[in-house]
């Protein structure tokens, strides 16, 4: 039986971005417009992970348990260290900035997966305004291991949160320029098929409505959990809707954690929330 959902905290003026810390039984999560990083331990314990943060966005884990980010303020992709010095990993294509990475993932081959809309820069809020340098909103492929930068699709207009299949061999990803382009843009999630660092055969996948689609995570059995203006809206992998998570605030991102991976995080606005599914990520 699922549980009801609980708001577990509400420290954040946007929060995004939640990541699971199962080394630390804990979710860290960004506060984007507050310049700051929050984390919450399953013990109910909430502190300030990092103030002044550049901003930072999505969030995920390495294979190492460190946390990667998508930082607006300095435009690029940031590693936190174990001790909790900060790396940044890398900040230009072609020695031009990028617009303001927004999401992350990794694969299991230690590529990162990221979505550079403009978001961080079209005002003062969640970033610095500045001109882009890129005239495009990508997404990319980044190896640290070697440095290799590609881009990995540019038919996205405002490419936003992505998540890998169980298999790896998908990558979704959300367009949501409805929101700068009402009459023409997007509020869909989309599909590729991964081919090594590159993407290929784009396709819709599902619309997303009320409002639009922004973070998502992705279950064991490949279904979607995907943010709204009213909850977490669940596809099944046809792309069919087969349930939804009402949520009392709007929805930027969810991911799995838990000891037992069932417990969805959700951040929506100024709010962590948590439900546990009888279902694992």
């Amino acid at each position: 039986m699922e549980q009801q959902l609980e708001r577990l905290c509400s420290p954040a003026i946007w929060a995004e971005g939640p990541v699971w810390l199962p080394q630390q039984d804990a979710v860290v999560f960004s506060d984007v417009k507050g310049n700051r990083m929050f984390r919450w331990a399953r013990n109910g314990e909430l502190s300030l992970w990092r103030s002044a943060s550049h901003y930072a966005n999505g969030n995920t884990r390495d294979a190492e348990g460190r946390v990667i980010s998508c930082e607006h303020g300095r435009r690029g992709i940031s590693r936190t260290e174990h001790d909790g010095s900060i790396t940044v990993l890398i900040d230009r294509v072609d020695g031009k900035r990028f617009n303001s990475p927004n999401d992350v993932v990794m694969r299991s081959d230690g590529t990162l997966w990221f979505t550079d809309p403009p978001y961080g820069i079209v005002g003062d809020e969640e970033g610095y305004k500045s001109e882009s340098q890129v005239i495009g909103c990508y997404l990319y492929c980044f190896n640290p291991h070697n440095g290799a930068l590609n881009i990995a699709a540019s038919d996205l207009q405002r490419p936003n949160g992505l998540a890998f299949s169980p298999d790896e061999r998908l990558l979704y990803v959300s367009d949501m320029s409805i929101v700068d382009f009402p009459t023409h843009g997007r509020s869909e999630l989309r599909v590729y098929s991964v081919a090594g660092q590159a993407l290929e055969n784009g396709r819709h996948f599902a619309p997303v409505l009320p409002g639009f689609p922004d973070g998502f995570c992705v279950d064991a059995a490949g279904n979607l959990f995907c943010s709204s203006a009213d909850g977490v809206i669940i596809f099944n992998p046809m792309g069919e809707q087969t349930g939804k998570i009402p949520v009392p605030e709007r929805v930027s991102n969810c991911t799995f954690g838990g000891p037992d991976g069932n417990e969805l995080y959700i951040t929506a606005t100024t709010s962590l929330y948590r439900i546990v599914l009888n279902t694992r990520g």
